[in-house]
């Protein structure tokens, strides 16, 4: 299958998303989960930055890149990773630090500590993350954020047309490509590890 998201066939992404009394598509879990409010915030916030996506949902929870490229056909690279770190200043503020990476790459947060100036970087527990942007593990949208999330975007994401972010449930994704995540976030392009 193809990254284009006008290649998917929505019946392909859930298979059982017939309704068994009629053979027709069930959109009722499609869109209760398209009203969800974390949903719907990250719908409000693409359209207003002009993001022309339809938020497609998911069969299964996709917790992982590699849940997300299975449910969509699609290579695990090509999957924006949303990875949320505490981001220590020099002078021991914590703050929150979206990395949207490949999903074929681990971040190497004194690389990426480095290059932003941070005094370190670490995992951001459960808590942190969901007080931070206002969203799950799982479900860590690009947008629509509840706090100031400073942003990073794996540049390698730019080797694909197509691109795929959470979009505020794990049940949730969008298409997107790497120049929207890096407009849409107010983001910076960087290497997600130092050069071999």
């Amino acid at each position: 299958m193809t990254d284009s998201p006008s290649a998917l066939d929505p019946s392909a992404l859930d298979p059982s998303a017939l309704d068994p009394s009629t053979g027709r598509p069930d959109t009722t879990r499609a869109s209760t989960l398209l009203d969800h409010p974390a949903v719907s915030r990250v719908r409000d916030a693409l359209a207003r930055a002009g993001v022309r996506a339809d938020v497609v949902v998911l069969d299964g929870a996709a917790r992982t890149a590699a849940q997300a490229a299975a449910a969509l056909g699609t290579s695990v690279a090509a999957i924006a990773n949303s990875l949320v770190f505490v981001a220590t200043t020099t002078e021991g503020a914590r703050l929150p630090l979206l990395v949207l990476t490949s999903g074929g790459h681990r971040v190497d947060t004194d690389h990426l500590a480095t290059i932003t100036g941070y005094a370190s970087i670490g995992k951001a527990d459960a808590e942190f993350v969901r007080n931070t942007t206002g969203f799950i593990i799982g479900g860590v949208a690009p947008v629509a954020h509840t706090g100031p999330v400073t942003t990073l975007v794996d540049v390698t994401l730019a080797d694909h047309d197509v691109v795929w972010a959470a979009a505020g449930h794990t049940h949730t994704v969008f298409p997107t490509t790497h120049d929207e995540l890096v407009r849409v976030t107010g983001g910076r392009s960087v290497t997600v590890r130092p050069p071999a």
